[in-house]
């Protein structure tokens, strides 16, 4: 049988006749500490994005170049084309993120491009 009080209950580290107001309010401060943690890591990351792409030399969506992207010139039933796969290409890798983004097709300059159902090969054709 408890013979403590309530004033030594509440010095014990609980508060209020049921010791659930301090609780609760030790578990909002606990949240809110969590959540400024979790903000200060976001921003942390986004900026380790930013420095590690300008330093990787990544191009952002729409701002690929297609003369630095090897092209080779391939025969199709509907005439000649260019295609390429050129993986280790920033401005490739670019390309195909804004290819996806607009399902696969875009007009570029004079050519007019389209993202293979592999996902990896681009086709290109002058227009």
């Amino acid at each position: 049988m408890d013979k403590s009080t309530g004033n030594e209950r509440r010095k014990a580290g609980s508060s209020g006749p049921n010791g659930r107001q301090d609780q609760m309010s030790e578990e909002d401060a606990v949240t809110a500490a969590l959540l400024e943690f979790l903000n200060a890591c976001e921003d942390g990351i986004a900026e380790a994005k930013r420095l590690i792409s300008e330093n990787k030399g990544v191009i952002e969506e729409g701002n690929w170049k297609p003369a630095n992207i090897q092209w080779t010139v391939t025969e199709g039933t509907k005439g000649s084309y260019e295609r390429s796969e050129d993986v280790d290409s920033p401005d490739f890798k670019s390309l195909i993120k804004d290819l996806a983004q607009h399902d696969g097709k875009l007009s570029k300059d004079d050519h007019f491009y389209w993202l293979f159902k592999n996902g990896s090969t681009v086709g290109r054709k002058k227009r």
